[in-house]
């Protein structure tokens, strides 16, 4: 799947040889949003359209629009994982947040390059 950005959203790409046609959704937010075009051009106006559609839409609503990410999130683990975490941690002279950073950025990386 290819992705889009755009004000800081991301929107998915996605070919359907059925109609020939792209077409795409915002992602990461509740509200469903989607968009499509005929061209690699016209898809990616379509998803800016969609991201402005959708910032003014909030803003006629009094709507906060959902944000971005701001690079914090929880994450439940198994008990037994988070204490190895925290020594591996300690071990490395690292914060657990960096350790949890660094272990997701190889994840990512090993994965995309599976693609």
């Amino acid at each position: 799947m290819s992705m889009l950005s755009y004000k800081g959203y991301q929107g998915s790409v996605i070919f359907s040889d059925e109609d020939s046609v792209f077409h795409g959704k915002i992602l990461a937010i509740s509200d469903r949003i989607t968009y499509e075009g005929e061209s690699v051009e016209s898809i990616r106006i379509s998803f800016q359209e969609a991201v402005d559609d959708y910032l003014d839409v909030c803003a006629l609503l009094g709507k906060e629009p959902e944000k971005v990410y701001k690079g914090s999130f929880n994450v439940r683990i198994a008990p037994v994982l988070h204490k190895h975490l925290a020594v591996y941690a300690a071990a490395n002279g690292k914060t657990l947040n960096s350790t949890v950073e660094e272990a997701i950025s190889r994840f990512l990386v090993m994965s995309q390059e599976k693609d």
